[in-house]
């Protein structure tokens, strides 16, 4: 029986991005290409890499490997690599820049507060900076009530 897989998207270097890559070519690899020698996983992800800027940095990869001044042990490796260089930080940064990327605007306060959560779980945000953050986030109007009721 075979497993289907989504279709796997080109890669896009924006923070929240990298880490939704890293995890999707992770899975491919595990569940379609096990046994294939790692410097072809690491070519067939490099197919994927070809979004903006990210161009120079695969054409200077690929010319490390081609010179054997850079070796992977596992795919695994050179995702790390792509995270370091591409995912801005540690998953503390990319939720932070999340964080501050959310609004409430038209959705309900039940879907806003349910994102924000999933957000501010390892941004280390905590206490009054928190409350500060998701009170900047919050739909105006229902902020302002929140203000008044205090």
């Amino acid at each position: 029986m075979s497993t289907e897989v989504a279709e796997l998207q080109v890669f896009n270097e924006t923070i929240e991005k990298v880490l939704g890559f890293i995890t999707a070519y992770k899975l491919y690899i595990r569940m379609k290409m096990r046994g294939i020698v790692v410097e072809e996983q690491i070519q067939w992800i490099l197919l994927y890499v070809q979004e903006r800027s990210v161009d120079i940095w695969k054409e200077n990869i690929l010319k490390d490997l081609e010179k054997e001044l850079l070796e992977y042990e596992t795919a695994g490796e050179f995702l790390a690599d792509i995270k370091k260089e591409f995912g801005g930080g540690d998953e503390e940064t990319v939720k932070v820049a999340e964080l501050k990327r959310i609004e409430q605007e038209e959705k309900t306060i039940k879907k806003f507060v349910q994102e924000f959560r999933r957000a501010a779980r390892s941004s280390r945000y905590e206490g009054r900076p928190l409350i500060e953050e998701f009170k900047r986030d919050m739909n105006g109007m229902i902020c302002q009530r929140l203000i008044k009721s205090e």
